[in-house]
């Protein structure tokens, strides 16, 4: 099922969670501001991931920052969150406000262009709060995005905008998967910003 839906009041989950997708909260001007700001500004490095016992070093680039050093474990590697920026904390008050919820760090994502993507899972690890809302803001080029759930297999795709929100909440980390498929007609870069909660 393909969805693209604007109205952040519809669900897109038929059921087991919550995702509610907001559309573009930034205009054109905004986005590209923000994506240039972080293009330059932040630390990139590729993320190293631990498969099957083997050491894995992605080209797809990831930040980490946080209301304090949270450490963040994840497939064999652990990162340390760093203080946040100036464009970090605009964009977060931002996401608070749409989504109505509070986040303590974010997750960011470099994809340089659509070999680059995100295999099937869940942002459940045992350091971030159970249940807590996730928010994804998505600058750059525009990207297919599913969730799979994880005993029917009932899939549900849309495609996120450059400066758009997408809220996940509830159960929805329990009970479903979600991915970013590669596609070689995407030559363009993307910026993904995952806000959260990690538990104190």
């Amino acid at each position: 099922m393909d969805l693209f839906r604007h109205d952040p009041s519809i669900n897109l989950l038929p059921c087991d969670g919550v995702a509610h997708y907001h559309g573009p909260i930034l205009n054109g001007m905004e986005a590209q501001g923000y994506f240039d700001a972080l293009l330059a500004g932040v630390p990139w490095r590729h993320d190293e991931l631990v498969i099957f016992g083997q050491r894995r070093v992605t080209a797809r680039k990831v930040a980490w920052y946080g209301d304090r050093p949270y450490a963040y474990a994840y497939s064999g590697t652990v990162k340390q969150a760093l203080p946040w920026s100036a464009e970090l904390l605009a964009l977060k008050a931002l996401v608070e406000k749409r989504s109505q919820a509070t986040y303590n760090s974010c997750l960011l994502n470099l994809y340089h262009d659509g070999s680059e993507g995100m295999s099937w899972h869940s942002d459940d690890e045992k350091t971030i709060l159970k249940d807590a809302p996730n928010a994804s803001v998505s600058l750059g080029a525009q990207r297919k995005f599913s969730f799979r759930h994880k005993v029917s297999k009932e899939t549900v795709s849309l495609t996120l905008e450059d400066g758009s929100l997408l809220v996940m909440k509830g159960t929805t980390q329990t009970h479903w998967l979600h991915s970013l498929p590669k596609s070689t007609k995407i030559t363009a870069p993307r910026i993904n910003l995952t806000f959260r909660t990690m538990a104190e």
